[in-house]
């Protein structure tokens, strides 16, 4: 560890650079930055290493929300220009391109490349969701918390001698604002479905700050992701163990104890969510889907209402109460649910296929056909479509096409689609 006799001024240069690239489907906006921290008597190459990154990373999202805000979509959705900074680093992560340690000063240069309106309909979607948003802006006071405590120590040790205790203070702010950049990290590959990534970005954020239940919570909505629940639900034990009074951490454990078939579990962590947080208006969903599953439609219903009241465009909500209009045969309040979410969410295939089913069930065979129709055209892979789509072909007495939905459906796997086939001897 180097020292100096006195605090020595960070000192920066900082110059923006972007250019465009364009192909086919997408058009990339890049932007770099670079900084020179010049380091203090108690810093060394890690701390120093730690305190360039954060302040280069918080110089490329400032600039990429200014552009997004600019030449966006961005500037419609009533978002202050921090908000965005702080969504955009759940979506986008800085690559360092160079980094210099000379002993006395830590140079690092680093850029941001994205697809600024793919990265737009990101913050749409994560702007939408308080809870997310909630996650992303605690990282961000967290890594300003460590910067403060960081400079706050530095003017304390400044031309004295350094305790044992001051040193400890130090590395344990240090590694606070490291674990956020890897929370960051996390949260970003999560978004873009690169789970593995996820993990280790998780799992370096909690090596670096070992009581951080938000850690724990996220790399347990990784491995739910994966399928991978009862290591998911001990992910989340552990946030509630940290954070008794973590209401997402039993929301979140209520969802994966839901999917293992254990109802009864599910509700009471579900319940304790809305006992700590009763604004949360996913635990009410979450319980609402778990009534579903117990065949309680009227519960689920009440708690579907719930959670709107709460957030009036929460789409999974308006989905889910629709399901369950749907199981009690109430088809036109369904459609008015599913019509609900199309407007909310018109790129989610499951609205349509749904829709579809209760024009099914209606008589009106071709309007069911359309949705299944826009159904497959959103997900090509989507079984249930092509065997639904298959009956009402069948209802319009339309045998031809019906059989090759049928057959698509059986290939992609539909096991009752694969047994009424097989029951009429024909081969896929």
């Amino acid at each position: 560890m180097r020292k100096y006799h006195k605090l020595q001024i960070i000192t920066l240069a900082v110059y923006l650079l972007f250019f465009f690239t364009s192909t086919a489907s997408a058009k990339t906006v890049t932007f770099e930055k670079e900084y020179t921290y010049q380091a203090s008597e108690i810093d060394s190459k890690v701390s120093s290493r730690a305190i360039a990154l954060e302040q280069v990373k918080r110089l490329l999202l400032e600039e990429v929300g200014v552009y997004l805000i600019s030449e966006t979509e961005v500037k419609n959705f009533k978002l202050t220009k921090d908000q965005v900074t702080v969504l955009t680093a759940g979506i986008v992560s800085a690559e360092i391109l160079q980094e210099k340690w000379d002993g006395v000063t830590y140079y690092m240069k680093a850029k941001i490349s994205a697809d600024p309106d793919e990265v737009a309909k990101s913050v749409k979607t994560i702007g939408a969701d308080k809870q997310k948003t909630k996650e992303l802006e605690d990282s961000r006071k967290k890594a300003k918390d460590a910067l403060e405590e960081i400079e706050r120590l530095k003017k304390e040790i400044a031309g004295l001698k350094q305790s044992t205790k001051q040193q400890k203070e130090y590395a344990t702010a240090v590694n606070e604002l490291s674990a956020t950049d890897w929370f960051d990290k996390g949260y970003a590959f999560d978004e873009s479905s690169n789970y593995n990534e996820a993990i280790n970005a998780y799992n370096k954020a909690i090596e670096l700050a070992p009581q951080a239940a938000g850690a724990y919570n996220n790399r347990g909505n990784t491995y739910y992701n994966l399928g991978n629940q009862q290591q998911a639900i001990n992910d989340y034990t552990k946030a509630i163990q940290l954070n008794p009074q973590y209401a997402v951490g039993y929301n979140n454990r209520g969802v994966a104890y839901n999917d293992l078939g254990n109802y009864q579990q599910a509700l009471s962590d579900i319940n304790k969510a809305i006992e700590l947080n009763p604004q949360l208006a996913e635990a009410y969903t979450n319980r609402g889907n778990t009534y579903y599953n117990l065949g309680n439609q009227q519960q689920a219903i009440n708690d579907f209402n719930k959670a709107i009241e709460l957030n009036p465009q929460y789409d999974k909500a308006y989905n889910n109460r629709g399901n369950a209009y749907y199981n009690l045969r109430n088809y036109q309040q369904a459609i008015n649910d599913y019509n609900k979410v199309i407007e909310l969410n018109p790129q989610l295939a499951e609205a349509y296929s749904n829709r579809g089913n209760a024009y099914y069930n209606l008589d009106n065979h071709q309007q069911a056909i359309n949705d299944f129709n826009k159904a497959i055209q959103l997900n090509p892979q989507y079984t249930k479509a092509y065997a639904n789509r298959g009956r009402a072909y069948q209802r319009l007495n339309n045998n031809q096409k019906a059989m090759q939905d049928y057959k698509t459906a059986a290939k992609l796997g539909d096991k009752k689609t694969q047994d009424y086939l097989m029951g009429k001897g024909i081969s896929w």
